[in-house]
């Protein structure tokens, strides 16, 4: 059973999936232009950790820009997604980017900040000194995804856009409509099936949908919702056919047919748990460690009337309840 997805992971996930489109839409002020020509390379974190040593800070992603035609000198950006604007330190994203610029030897390094929820009290920007002069001072560029109209960015060309339409900020009688644009923009701007599966996944983490809004969804969005189940109909059947051949593998590798046959029932298991933790995030949101806890130490039983209740559960409690 893997861990719970967090905020962090999800972005990252999301920026080293699309870094031309992440630059462009959380650094429009730094990107590079649409018709330069661009390697966008992620610095490795294993790179970072053997190289800065006790000094690493674990941020988000930097990437490195490099101009094909050498007219610019590369840039390196570095990202960091916050969810909480009361936890976001300037301090500790200036000490890293101090540390990158000295490992990469270069002074063009562009911080941002991606703020996920409401971002009033984040600071810009830090400033050392004294008051006759400063010594010190360190700006970032700020995506702050609460106070982006999501109309400004319907029907766009920029897929970590349309990804994030419900982060955005807009109407509560619009969510339906703006769900509808981010899975559209999904659909027609990603070609690969898992990808598609993943960021659906993405997307409903984010809208937050009700069991009636998911309704009026696919009442009004017949073709895309019917495309759309079809892919997660797929990434199920996947997911539980390769936890069956791992277990396969596994007791081949043990030279036993009991252990083949162990290790079928075990992957089976496991597709189980995987299909079960999938639609749990998406009626319910991210799962909480508690949650996440009971999945991973469940057995076969236990997954397959969770996932009955999961039809009719109103709460995610609703689920895990005895019922007699």
């Amino acid at each position: 059973m893997s861990n719970t997805v967090s905020h962090d992971q999800n972005f990252k996930n999301l920026i080293l999936d699309y870094p031309s489109d992440s630059l462009a839409f959380f650094a429009p002020e730094e990107a590079p232009g649409p018709d330069d020509q661009v390697s966008i390379v992620p610095v490795r974190q294993e790179q970072l950790k053997e190289r800065l040593g006790n000094r690493f800070r674990e941020l988000d992603v930097p990437l490195l820009v490099e101009w094909a035609d050498g007219r610019r000198e590369a840039v390196l950006f570095v990202l960091e997604e916050e969810s909480d604007a009361r936890r976001f330190s300037l301090h500790r994203l200036a000490h890293y980017c101090l540390d990158l610029a000295e490992l990469f030897e270069t002074d063009r390094v562009v911080p941002v900040a991606v703020f996920l929820r409401k971002a009033e009290t984040a600071p810009a920007s830090l400033t050392l000194g004294t008051g006759r002069s400063h010594y010190l001072t360190f700006n970032t560029l700020a995506c702050k995804l609460r106070e982006i109209p999501a109309e400004r960015w319907l029907g766009s060309n920029n897929l970590v856009a349309r990804l994030n339409l419900p982060n955005m900020q807009s109407p509560p009688n619009r969510k339906v409509e703006v769900y509808a644009e981010a899975i559209s923009g999904l659909l027609t701007l990603e070609r690969d099936s898992d990808k598609r599966a993943k960021y659906i996944e993405f997307i409903d983490i984010y809208a937050g949908l009700t069991d009636n809004e998911y309704r009026r969804y696919r009442q009004q969005y017949r073709e895309d919702s019917s495309t759309m189940a079809g892919i997660i109909s797929r990434a199920r059947e996947e997911g539980v056919q390769q936890g069956i051949e791992q277990g396969i593998t596994q007791g081949i590798e043990q030279g036993m047919t009991q252990g083949i046959e162990q290790g079928m029932r075990q992957g089976r298991v496991e597709g189980e748990r995987a299909l079960l933790e999938r639609q749990l995030r998406r009626r319910f949101g991210l799962l909480s460690p508690e949650v996440a806890e009971k999945l991973g130490g469940a057995a076969a039983a236990d997954l397959e009337t969770w996932a009955e209740n999961v039809l009719d559960a109103s709460t995610i409690d609703d689920v895990f309840a005895s019922r007699h």
